[in-house]
Parts: C-alpha cells; structure tokens; sequence
C-alpha cells in the first residue's frame, strides 16, 4: 500500500519531538516491503535521510499550471489547476489588480513567484496559519499527481493538508494526534487551533494518539467517538556503543539535566524549585537546563534569586548528536511536564544510562516500570529522588540497569507494526 504522508518538519531541521517521531516511523514503516511512504513537509532542505521514504517539499511545487500532452496532435496545453475560488499572483502591483477586478467575497489570493510555486518557511512565526492553509492547497496538487491508497497527517498543522487531500481524492484519512493544543495552553486553547483539531478529527476516517492520555482528551475534549480513536505509543531508534561512549563529562560533579521546550507546558520552574531544595542538602551537583522557549528567560531570574546561578546552566536549543552528548555527561534525567502527550526525551536518556524522573502526567509514564514517577507539581518529593540518585549509587545503577532492558524493547519497528494494522483495517485489508 502507498501511504502520502503529511507532516511539518523532518530531522535534521527540528523544533521538538514532531520531527523526531515523524522519522522515526517511517524508518519502522520501512520494514514491511508491502508499505511505501510518500513525506511531505511545507519546506525541504534537501539533506533530509530519504533512504526509507521520498521527500517532497510543498514549496518546490507548482501550484499554478499543468501541462497537457494531447497525443493525436502532440500539442502542448497548459491550464489552471488550482480551483477557480484561489487566485495566484506573483507581485503586488498583480495582486492589486486582480482586487479591482474580482467581485466575490469567497475569492482567496496566493502569492506564487514565477514557476507558480508557494514560499514556505516550514517554521513557527506569525505566518503559521497562513501558512498552514497554504499547505493545504499544495496538499491537493500533489494528491492529484501521485497515486496511493491512504493519507497520514501528523499533528494540528498537517490536518488541512490531509483534508484536502481527502477531499480531491476520497481516499481514507488517517490523523496522528502528537499533542492537542490543551496539552501546549494548559487549558486555555486557542480557538482557532481548536477549530482546526476538531475538523481533522471528524472528517478522518481513523485517529492514532501517542497515549491513552491523549486519547482521553480526544474523546472528552472533542467529542470523538471512541471507537474511532487508537493509542500507538511512541518509541526510540536502538543506539549504537560506540554512539552513547562519545562524549563524557569532565567533572566529578553530579549533573542533573531538564531537556525540552522551556515552556509552560513542560514545567520548567517545578525544575528550578527542586534544584534549590538539592542544592541545600548537597553541593555537589549542577542543574542543566537544555532548551529554548518563552519561559527561559523567567528561568534564569528565577535562578538568579534563588541565588543557585553557580550551579545551574542555560544550554539553548540541542538537537542530534549533541541531545546525545548531554546525556552522556548527565547522572539524571528529569522531566516535570505538566500535560506531555507522551515524551521521547526519557527514552533517549534511558539508552545512555541515564536513570529518570518523570511526572505521572504524561503518556510515557504508562509504559516504563523502572522511572520514578511523581506529580509535577510536587516539589518535594522531585527533590527527594534527584538527592536519592545521586547520593547513592547502588540505587542508580538499579535504574540504569533494568531501564536498558526496557528501552531496548521500545523500538519504532513494533509501533510501525501496530500502524500498520490500523492502516489496514482502515483500507478494510485483511
């Protein structure tokens, strides 16, 4: 079966977690030789890893026209592709003449350059909805050039590209449900990407969420039928010996690494208040904070205040080799997420020996037996188990020993395989 598959960004040009599972299972997928993936992300860069599936950037495709070959003649026609209601123009003084001569309230402008292709950053700026729904209308085009028997959207910002695909071709729609906008406001949602969640979420034929966690807010929140909704949990690529050995930490000091967006949604400052309740009862440790995000700067004067500057860092963004790196110089691994859908980043720690603390709301919680678990919100007990690891080493190594094992049996190529059953029954395939 081919698979057009869409998504918003693939390694190694990432902003989170999306990118990462978006390759991952594909790489899984890539395992069964009756699945072909067709990936489509708004913005290509060309160094992209396609040796298990084919990339195409939305923005390397013409939109404008097509050409027609007519055999009898063997004459050349170009035509309109796009639907009458979407008119593309190229510069400004185009488009102001096109404003004076349309007359319908449901005309829709895109700006094109000269070979009829939309510019896309791929990114997460204030042209995002824009953005989005201009994806969408390349979304039609590439779904009437290419032959397949399934769409898989990936996350909020693919669903109208789905839809629209769907819509061109009647073909099954299959949405995969990364995160929910409750999960990134807390609960305040903005309505606008709750409207388009929603809509993914009625028009597609099934619904893949990376927790039982989500799933219950796709039910509750959205109003889904459940039978409709199925949990494929997240995993990690295995990693090589000498891959997790590259990197060591120069200090006798113990580390204690936070890895993700500095944002509400990941509970950084329940981080910072554990370090400082460490920091009272052992001197030597030092707290990593690893990531970027609206809250990082509120992070370093809350640090600052609590006067632990000298014993806590800011790396900025990490991703690749250097995730790796970090973990290979940490001795434990926290994330304190206030709603995480489910969370790659302990898994990763996991494969570098990296003993875990994670809080009991989020979705990977419900597969690992050997992480401590605790509430976000529950300072204290957080800054029990980071003393507790670090202080005493039997206790560490416990973690670090039977949490290899468990890793190790969370690979992409058994989610691929439950994917893989979805999509089959969605196709009515036996």
């Amino acid at each position: 079966m081919r698979v057009l598959m869409f998504g918003w960004e693939f390694p190694p040009h990432i902003s989170g977690g999306l990118g990462t599972a978006c390759y991952g299972l594909t790489k899984g997928l890539a395992n069964f030789k009756d699945i072909e993936v067709l990936f489509v992300v708004p913005k290509a860069y060309g160094d992209e890893d396609q040796s298990t599936m084919k990339l195409i950037g939305a923005g390397d495709v013409p939109i404008t026209r097509k050409k027609i070959i007519f055999e009898e003649t063997n004459h050349h026609l170009d035509y309109l592709e796009v639907e009458s209601a979407i008119v593309p123009y190229t510069d400004p003084d185009e488009f102001w003449q096109l404003k004076t001569t349309q007359l319908s309230s449901q005309t829709r402008y895109v700006q094109t350059d000269d070979f009829g292709r939309i510019p896309f950053t791929g990114k997460y700026g204030s042209q995002l909805i824009s953005e989005i729904y201009n994806y969408a209308i390349v979304a039609e085009t590439i779904a009437r050039d290419n032959d397949f028997d399934l769409i898989h959207a990936h996350d909020w910002l693919a669903y109208p590209a789905g839809i629209a695909a769907k819509r061109v071709t009647g073909k099954p729609l299959v949405i995969h449900v990364h995160a929910t906008d409750f999960d990134r406001s807390g609960g305040s949602v903005n309505p606008r990407v709750y409207a388009i969640e929603k809509e993914g979420m009625e028009i597609a034929d099934k619904i893949i969420t990376v927790s039982n966690l989500t799933r219950r807010i796709v039910i509750e929140k959205y109003g889904i039928d459940p039978a409709k909704v199925e949990t494929v949990y997240n995993a990690v690529e295995p990693v090589q010996l000498e891959q997790k050995e590259a990197f060591k930490k120069g200090m006798n000091e113990k580390i204690v690494t936070f890895l993700g967006r500095i944002t509400m949604q990941k509970g950084p400052e329940y981080f910072v208040e554990a370090a400082y309740q460490v920091l009272k009862r052992e001197k030597n440790v030092r707290f990593v904070m690893a990531g970027s995000g609206d809250m990082m700067h509120a992070m370093v004067r809350r640090a600052a205040a609590l006067k632990i500057a000298d014993h806590f860092h800011f790396t900025g963004f990490l991703k690749g080799d250097d995730v790796f790196h970090m973990f290979n110089m940490s001795d434990v691994y926290v994330m304190p997420s206030v709603s995480e859908p489910f969370g790659i980043s302990p898994l990763e720690a996991m494969q570098s020996d990296v003993p875990v603390i994670i809080s009991k709301q989020s979705g990977v919680s419900e597969i690992l037996t050997h992480a401590i678990k605790i509430d976000f919100w529950d300072i204290n007990a957080m800054a029990d188990a980071i003393h507790a690891l670090v202080k005493y080493p039997a206790l560490s190594k416990t973690f670090k020993k039977h949490a290899r094992t468990e890793v190790d049996n969370l690979q992409w190529k058994h989610s691929a395989k439950h994917v893989r059953k979805i999509y089959k029954a969605t196709l009515n395939i036996r």
